[in-house]
């Protein structure tokens, strides 16, 4: 397992504090009670492969043509977990140019939730 920091990301993680949040300030605000969209980009097999529970699932190739379905989430914070992250900001910043301001990317992905929050989940 990589070292993490006090926030819970690998050393020299890039996060951007505008665009990003932690796993573990997820999983807080999961347990706060706070109303948070969880979307997952990945695709079908990567989702049948490992998975947050709770999750909505529309891959990052059907997203624009989907944006119509996550209107009733317009003022909710929406969290989207791809794999790494990558997939997650390029979603966001498609969300963002929709009007969904209070979007943001699972930093590290489902893998970095695998080694900081939950091991049950599978990493591949």
């Amino acid at each position: 397992m990589s070292a993490l920091d006090e926030r819970g990301l690998p050393l020299g993680y890039p996060f951007n504090t505008e665009w990003e949040i932690t796993p573990r300030d997820f999983l807080a605000m999961r347990e706060r009670g706070d109303t948070v969209l969880l979307l997952d980009v990945r695709t079908s097999q990567e989702r049948m492969t490992a998975c947050i529970a709770g999750s909505i699932h529309i891959p990052l190739t059907e997203l624009d043509a989907r944006l119509e379905e996550l209107r009733v989430h317009d003022e909710n914070i929406i969290v989207v977990k791809c794999h790494h992250g990558a997939r997650g900001l390029r979603a966001v910043a498609a969300l963002r140019r929709a009007g969904f301001d209070h979007a943001f990317s699972l930093a590290g992905g489902i893998h970095l939730w695998s080694i900081d929050i939950d091991p049950s989940t599978p990493i591949y």
